[in-house]
C-alpha cells in the first residue's frame, strides 16, 4: 500500500534547533509518522520532548552549540545509544543577523555562517559516515529559505548561508547516493516564527508579504509536516538534490 512506503516506525530522527517552531514542528511529525527523536538544542525542549513521548515514541534530548563542530562526532554517537543506528537527520538549527550591508560586521557574517552553512555541512558528514559503516543508507534534510533562492534585504550573511545549503545539499547529493543516502532540502517560505515577529509586527511589511503570498497568510510549522515526513521517508527514494519550496506560492507569483 502506498501509506506503507510513508512510514518511519523504527527509525531514529536527529533533529537540531527543535525546541520551539519549525524544528518543533518537523521533530512532531516524525514521531507521529513512528520515528525516535534524538533533539539537538542549546536549551532544555520540554515541549517537544512531551509532543513526541505523547506519541509513544522516544525521545533523547541533548545539548550543544553548534556554532562549533568540534563536538558532532560526540553527539553522534551519544544519538546511537537511542536504539544503536540512526536513519534521518534534519539540519533545523539556525539564527539570523539584520543590519545594512554597508554596516554588516565580520562577528554577524561568522556567527550565522558557523550555525547556517558550516555545521550543517558536518553534521551531514557525520551522519553519512555512520549511514556508511550501518550500511543502511539514510535520509538527509537540510533548511533551506526563500533566501536560497532570492537575495533579500538587510541579511547579507543569512542570504549566503541559505544560498549555501542549497548549494551542497546537491554537492551531497551527488557524492552519497552511491551510498543510498538521499540529501535534500526544505525551503520554508514566509512562516510565523521567532525570526519573523518583527516582520510581522511591522504593518506595513506584514502586508506587504502577505500581498505577494498567494495563499494569502504565514506558514506555520504544520506546513512542514507532510514533506519532512515525505522526505524521510521510502516515499522519496528516488528524490534527490532537490531543494523543495513550501511557499504558498510566494516563488510563483
Amino acid at each position: 500500500m502506498i501509506l506503507d512506503l510513508f512510514e518511519l516506525q523504527g527509525r531514529v530522527a536527529i533533529v537540531t534547533g527543535c525546541n520551539t517552531g519549525l524544528g518543533q514542528g518537523m521533530a512532531r511529525a516524525l514521531a507521529q509518522a513512528g520515528a525516535d527523536i534524538v533533539g539537538i538544542n542549546v536549551t532544555e525542549p520540554t515541549e517537544t520532548a512531551e509532543q513526541v513521548r505523547s506519541l509513544g515514541r522516544q525521545f533523547l534530548d541533548l545539548r550543544a552549540n553548534l556554532g562549533r563542530i568540534d563536538g558532532i562526532e560526540g553527539l553522534v554517537q551519544q544519538a546511537l545509544g537511542l536504539a544503536g543506528h540512526v536513519d534521518i537527520l534534519v539540519n533545523n538549527a539556525g539564527i539570523i543577523r539584520r543590519e545594512d550591508a554597508l554596516s554588516f560586521s565580520e562577528k554577524d557574517w561568522d556567527d550565522v555562517i558557523d550555525i547556517n552553512l558550516k555545521s550543517v555541512f558536518f553534521f551531514s558528514q557525520a551522519v553519512a559516515r555512520q549511514f556508511i559503516a550501518q550500511k543502511t543508507g539514510g535520509k538527509i534534510i537540510n533548511v533551506g529559505s526563500m533566501l536560497s533562492f532570492q537575495g533579500g534585504v538587510r541579511v547579507p550573511s543569512y542570504t549566503a548561508s541559505k544560498s549555501g545549503v542549497m548549494g551542497i545539499t546537491r554537492l551531497m547529493a551527488n557524492e552519497w547516493a552511491v551510498h543510498g543516502i538521499n540529501v535534500n532540502a526544505i525551503a520554508p517560505g514566509y512562516m510565523a516564527t521567532d525570526n519573523t515577529a518583527a516582520l510581522r509586527a511591522d504593518e506595513g511589511r506584514n502586508s506587504s508579504i502577505l500581498e505577494r503570498i498567494p495563499a494569502g497568510r504565514w506558514g506555520t510549522a504544520d506546513d512542514l509536516a507532510g514533506p519532512v515526513v515525505f522526505l524521510a521517508s521510502g516515499a522519496s527514494d528516488y528524490v534527490n538534490g532537490y531543494t523543495v519550496a513550501v511557499d504558498g506560492g510566494w516563488l510563483a507569483r
